[in-house]
């Protein structure tokens, strides 16, 4: 009770949440998009149980890896070294996840570019790429991966397991509220949604990368993110205005 009391008067604690919060919010957004994405493939009646499903699932990865965060941060210890560059747990992890979000993104730009492509079973009908417990099962993958990346980034920004619980319910909040809007706005712009997935390549490879030892960073993605986002952006504005 001291120690909670204490948080609460501590202006570097409240400082500590603001940016843990902020920093949170931020990580979110890269698996939001891609269950944006992968939830606007299913059925229109299932796509809102899917999104809260799978962010439900995203906060209880979370908080379940934040109750285990000194094993978590073992999974930074190197296991073997690869060119020069140590190998953790942690790094298969990234490379692993990485590796599956570019191809995920790659396989759903072929199926943007190339209409119809794989969308068809044997019987004829539309096939679902994106049966509901495929999503799901992918969302899941995805939601592991980010979860171990936001948890380290937490552990890495303060000491107090308290300040993490309260950053993470807040940050997957924040998603569960975004999830809807975000899912509709890709969904009513195509063109969003090769932007989107280009977003994903690029995040994937960055996962890669990280897996690797290579540090890149987080800065530099999103700023390009945002540039790319302000651009298609404009696009948008011309399209309308031409065809107002």
């Amino acid at each position: 009770m001291e120690y909670m009391l204490a948080l609460l008067q501590s202006p570097s604690a409240w400082l500590a949440l603001v940016t843990l919060v902020a920093m949170e919010v931020v990580l979110g957004i890269d698996n939001l998009i891609f269950i944006s994405i992968l939830t606007n493939k299913l059925p229109e009646s299932v796509r809102e149980k899917a999104r809260r499903l799978g962010i439900g699932l995203a906060l209880v990865m979370r908080l379940g890896l934040l109750a285990t965060a000194s094993f978590i941060i073992q999974l930074t210890t190197p296991l073997f070294t690869v060119l020069g560059h140590d190998i953790s747990w942690r790094g298969l992890i990234l490379i692993a996840g990485g590796a599956f979000l570019i191809w995920k993104a790659t396989r759903e730009i072929h199926h943007n570019v190339t209409p119809g492509a794989g969308e068809q079973a044997e019987d004829g009908k539309p096939s679902a790429v994106t049966g509901f417990s495929a999503a799901i099962g992918q969302i899941v993958v995805l939601d592991l991966v980010f979860s171990i990346d936001s948890i380290i980034t937490a552990v890495g920004m303060t000491e107090h397991i308290p300040i993490m619980f309260v950053a993470v319910i807040v940050a997957v909040m924040a998603m569960l509220f975004a999830a809807r809007p975000l899912a509709n706005f890709i969904n009513h712009n195509p063109s969003i949604v090769m932007l989107a997935l280009a977003f994903l390549i690029m995040i994937g490879v960055t996962l890669v990368a990280e897996g690797l030892g290579n540090h890149v960073p987080k800065g530099y993605i999103y700023a390009a993110m945002v540039f790319s986002a302000a651009v298609e952006g404009l696009n948008m504005l011309s399209r309308r205005r031409r065809g107002a």
